[in-house]
């Protein structure tokens, strides 16, 4: 049974975007795996709190990875 976990930083993503990512990566699991394991193919998106995650030390917000997404 696979099982994919997705953490994002929590306020970026929609509850509808979210819920694309679920059946995308459900998708990518099942084009390899077959068809029989979507019904045990387990995906969670677990959502950290915005500041506490971090890179190179350096916390990010929910409003620095919206800056990031646009392009700025």
């Amino acid at each position: 049974m696979p099982l994919v976990d997705i953490q994002l930083i929590k306020g970026v993503f929609t509850p509808e975007q979210k819920k694309t990512m679920i059946g995308k990566v459900t998708d990518a699991i099942v084009s390899v795996e077959g068809e029989a394991m979507r019904g045990v193919t387990w995906v969670r998106v677990q959502e950290i709190e915005s500041g506490e995650w971090a890179i190179g030390g350096q916390p990010l917000t929910t409003s620095d990875v919206k800056k990031l997404a646009a392009g700025g």
